[in-house]
């Protein structure tokens, strides 16, 4: 009984720090995140058109991408991703966005990365432990506004469809070069020890309530209202 007890309050203790954990590492990252979906979606004109929210399979928000963290070497930005399953979000996972040669031509000092991930390859690529965009992985800037039809062809064959916010202006643009990987201490502090790629494949796993402010507006996507 005493064995038992015991082992109650190492599963209780080891819960309680991840818990604490992700207050200081990541509860702001999945707020802005959230603010990020909501900030686009306000403005239809300049969204991604909502027929590729439909096809997407995943999706990746990096929010507040310091230019600094492309100035120290190995520094990556950092956000969350959910894909679907039966047409539904399900629970995130974080993410890592590393430098490209893209990143210190970007002119301001923070911007806000959302990457589209358009096909089960794709899905498949992004949760390897390292996958370089443009080489491993396609992509190209997608398209914005209300109509996925002026899309050009290079646009609707890329595996990944990414974009950016800046100072106000929502536009699609080239992350070729640019590493994305799992981020595996925030994962841990959310998740304990499931392993990313089986939270996303598995589609079983419930979103953590400390997600819910963004899985409420990738419901909103899914529901097509923009608020």
């Amino acid at each position: 009984m005493r064995t038992l007890t015991a082992a109650m309050v190492v599963a209780l203790t080891a819960a309680t720090a991840h818990a604490a954990d992700l207050s200081t590492k990541g509860t702001d990252r999945i707020r802005e995140a959230a603010t990020v979906l909501q900030e686009i979606h306000s403005v239809p004109d300049k969204d991604i058109p909502a027929e590729l929210w439909e096809r997407a399979e995943c999706v990746i928000v990096v929010p507040s991408l310091k230019k600094a963290a492309f100035v120290v070497g190995g520094e990556y930005g950092k956000g969350l991703m959910s894909c679907k399953h039966g047409g539904q979000w399900g629970a995130p996972i974080f993410m890592q966005v590393g430098k490209g040669s893209w990143g210190l031509q970007i002119g301001a000092q923070s911007i806000d990365l959302v990457l589209l991930v358009m096909n089960k390859s794709g899905m498949e690529k992004m949760l390897r432990n390292k996958v370089t965009l443009g080489a491993e992985a396609s992509v190209a800037g997608g398209p914005v506004g209300r109509d996925a039809r002026a899309a050009t062809d290079a646009q609707m064959k890329a595996e990944i469809l990414s974009y950016s916010r800046t100072q106000g202006l929502f536009a699609g643009v080239n992350l070729s070069g640019g590493v994305v990987k799992p981020d595996e201490d925030d994962n841990r502090d959310l998740y304990g020890a499931k392993a990313p790629r089986d939270i996303v494949m598995g589609g079983t796993v419930e979103p953590p309530a400390a997600t819910e402010a963004f899985m409420a507006q990738l419901k909103r996507t899914s529901a097509g209202t923009k608020d």
